[in-house]
């Protein structure tokens, strides 16, 4: 059944966990940021798969550097939620592995950069953004101290949003795009 009418007074519980707590808590907001980003990497699996845009340097696809990175956000929630369930360090490395790849291809950062270019480079900018809101709220939980939330949870949420940055980066690149700078009018 998708109801079971147990959150009609505003109430929740984690998949799997007995205890209750409120929609608005802190736990409840970091699970629900952290489904967005995840549900959204979806639209832009779907939307790299017909391209089947690899990684440099590598023979994996954008989309399967998603998929993965949907597993692993899966992983930090049921860690967020109380499982016994971590980020290991070795998911950390990976992240960065394809970031400085990625890098190694692109002209240096010496600025911000509008979003835009091609609609994919702009659709992993706004999941970039989305992926920031879900690490900021993951934070907040750590910070309350009602969850004990790993450091390489921690660190995976951070290099979350540089490859998403690095990837916009590079699929504007590939298509001969300039970036463009804010000119701060």
């Amino acid at each position: 059944m998708l109801y079971t009418g147990k959150g009609d007074n505003g109430t929740t519980s984690a998949f799997g966990c007995d205890q209750r707590f409120s929609k608005s808590s802190a736990i409840a907001e970091a699970l629900g940021t952290l489904d967005e980003i995840n549900s959204f990497l979806g639209v832009v699996k779907m939307n790299v798969r017909a391209s089947e845009i690899l990684v440099p340097g590598t023979t994996s696809t954008v989309a399967n550097e998603m998929d993965k990175v949907q597993q692993n956000l899966f992983t930090v929630q049921a860690e967020i939620a109380g499982a016994d369930k971590h980020i290991e360090h070795e998911k950390v490395a990976e992240l960065e592995t394809v970031i400085n790849t990625i890098e190694m291809e692109l002209p240096p950062i010496k600025s911000f950069f509008i979003s835009g270019g091609t609609e994919l480079a702009a659709i992993l900018d706004f999941s970039r953004t989305l992926a920031r809101r879900a690490e900021r709220r993951v934070v907040g939980v750590a910070d309350e101290g009602e969850v004990a939330v790993g450091k390489d949870t921690l660190a995976y949420l951070n290099r979350l949003s540089s490859l998403l940055y690095a990837l916009a980066r590079h699929v504007n690149h590939k298509s001969g795009i300039t970036e463009e700078s804010p000119k701060y009018q």
